[in-house]
């Protein structure tokens, strides 16, 4: 297939792109026209990506040459990290824009091709349910009142017009990604290592995860599954308390966990994002996932921890 990819140097899109090509797929690595563009890389062409040149009825998307490209399907990563900075008026109006202002963009160039590509895979988060408690939570749940929830209740609306278009849709509810090398896990590695780690604040929230690489195989198998459609939950089956989380990491670190957090320490560092990034939770199932009988490498924490870590 030829795939474009946008997001493809964060931690999903790089895992992503590489795995793609390894299968024989040409990527395209959408960029926008001001960022520098070699003919070619080791990890896929790069495409200049210009919503202003869709707008004046020019072409979406052009080679280096100035050649436009075709696509069987596209890949959405695009956002501003969510646990990047504290979220002050500013920051909140970036990850608006990062998301939701994006997806209408890239939407829209979408339409100006022909012919067009025939799946889209468009990033979102269960973060969309909000603090739920022990509500066990599948794809027919409804939308938080938060405002990460309210955030990716539009984000995936934007997704969705490309429904429009001819286009399948699979809005890919990310839960906590595992990584050694990013994202939520390489940020706690730290204090554990140090033997300083322990629970967020109760310790009882639920945490719903996935490795990078079940993330990057349920984005392939989405691409290739012509029965995948609407929201799918991207975590693993293993759900898991924050300090049931703990114990298992310093575990598999051979380090105590012994210093936990307090609520009230987080809130004053963090403000609201640690609300509703840390000290509340999901208890996300991953039902559409299991009905269309994805095999997860991964399924159970210990052994992910292990595979991730060691």
């Amino acid at each position: 297939m030829k795939i474009l990819v946008t997001g493809s140097t964060g931690l999903v899109g790089t895992a992503l792109v590489m795995a793609l090509m390894r299968e024989g797929h040409t990527v395209y690595r959408l960029v926008r026209p001001q960022s520098k563009m070699p003919k070619e890389r080791k990890d896929g062409f790069d495409v200049a990506w210009n919503p202003a040149a869709v707008e004046s009825g020019g072409s979406p998307f052009a080679d280096a040459q100035g050649k436009e490209v075709s696509a069987d399907a596209v890949v959405n990563l695009c956002g501003a990290s969510i646990a990047g900075g504290r979220w002050s008026k500013g920051r909140k109006e970036l990850l608006r824009a990062s998301r939701i202002d994006a997806t209408r963009a890239l939407v829209n160039a979408l339409a100006k091709m022909s012919p067009r590509p025939r799946v889209l895979v468009s990033a979102s988060a269960i973060g969309i349910y909000g603090d739920r408690g022990e509500e066990t939570l599948t794809e027919g749940s409804k939308p938080g009142s938060d405002f990460l929830a309210g955030l990716t209740a539009v984000w995936e609306g934007e997704a969705l017009k490309a429904e429009a278009l001819a286009m399948r849709v699979v809005l890919a509810r990310f839960g906590i990604i595992l990584a050694r090398h990013g994202g939520a896990l390489a940020k706690m590695l730290f204090p554990f290592r140090l033997g300083a780690g322990g629970r967020l604040g109760t310790g009882k929230q639920w945490m719903s995860w996935i490795t990078l690489e079940d993330t990057v195989g349920v984005i392939r198998f989405a691409l290739e599954n012509t029965v995948a459609r609407g929201a799918i939950n991207m975590v693993a089956p293993g759900t898991v308390r924050n300090a049931e989380f703990t114990r298992a990491l310093a575990k598999v670190l051979h380090r105590p966990a012994l210093f936990p957090a307090p609520a009230f320490a987080l809130r004053l560092a963090l403000g609201e994002m640690a609300d509703a990034l840390l000290l509340s939770g999901q208890r996300v199932a991953p039902q559409k996932l299991q009905q269309l009988g994805y095999t997860f490498l991964f399924p159970e924490l210990p052994s992910a921890l292990k595979a991730v870590l060691t």
